[in-house]
């Protein structure tokens, strides 16, 4: 899907969807979300480790500052890239598939780095590196669908023909959102249940409430500067394949 090079007074009814008016809003609060991020992170991240060891868990208890806002922004990542994929491919609207492909990426590590540490933080909670936990198992399989959506963005040489078909399978992948949302409780799990946004309000001490959600807040200011950085790149990278494809019919 090639970006065409747009008159900067043309106007549309989607807003920000018109890639000029998007790279004019970005281009200022793109620096202001990495400046967030970096801030919140290092602020998380003391707070992380000055925060006072558990009386059950330790020192492991640590890893859920990390744990929790990878896992909850992986599946908020992969949120953005089914919306993305959905007006990608019913409006064909080529900043709405860059958009999609900019948040596999992210997405896929975020969602890496909760399996990772909710493997490390499981053992010595569970015994075990890994069981096959509805939970689990629905974070490996929202995995395994980043890994599809980017194996088969790049398996196709037509830029167009592969971002349809990855948006098709983009679409399918929601379906898998509110498994693993409520995994823990539909199933018995191993995993505990919702402790942070549950009926009754947080069961979280406001010792660990607080470096949780600086690092949350670190976390989506982090992924909003890389989504919009990669969207952007990815702006400019189809600009020009235009802008070359054009001069070649004119040569």
């Amino acid at each position: 899907m090639p970006f065409p090079v747009a008159p900067r007074n043309r106007r549309t009814m989607f807003g920000l969807a018109n890639p000029d008016r998007f790279m004019r809003f970005t281009r200022p609060l793109t620096p202001v979300l990495w400046g967030l991020a970096v801030v919140l992170l290092a602020v998380g991240t003391w707070l992380s480790f000055t925060a006072p060891a558990d009386y059950q868990q330790g020192d492991t208890v640590r890893i859920m500052f990390t744990h929790v806002p990878a896992a909850t922004l992986g599946l908020g990542a992969y949120a953005a890239l089914g919306v993305s994929s959905f007006f990608a491919l019913v409006f064909r609207h080529p900043l709405a598939d860059a958009a999609a492909r900019a948040a596999a990426l992210p997405g896929a590590v975020l969602t890496g780095l909760a399996l990772v540490t909710g493997s490390l933080w499981g053992q010595p909670m569970w015994g075990t590196w890994w069981v096959w936990d509805a939970r689990l198992t629905s974070v490996l399989v929202l995995f395994l669908f980043y890994l599809g959506y980017m194996a088969l963005r790049a398996s196709i040489d037509d830029e167009a023909k592969a971002g349809r078909a990855a948006a098709v399978l983009g679409l399918v992948g929601l379906i898998n959102l509110p498994i693993v949302k409520f995994s823990v409780d539909w199933w018995n799990t191993l995993h505990q249940p919702a402790s942070l946004l549950r009926a009754g309000g947080t069961s979280l001490d406001p010792a660990y409430l607080t470096p949780l959600l600086t690092m949350m807040a670190a976390y989506g200011m982090l992924f909003g500067a890389i989504w919009l950085t990669s969207i952007r790149t990815e702006v400019r990278r189809r600009r020009v394949l235009t802008l070359r494809a054009r001069a070649a019919q004119e040569a």
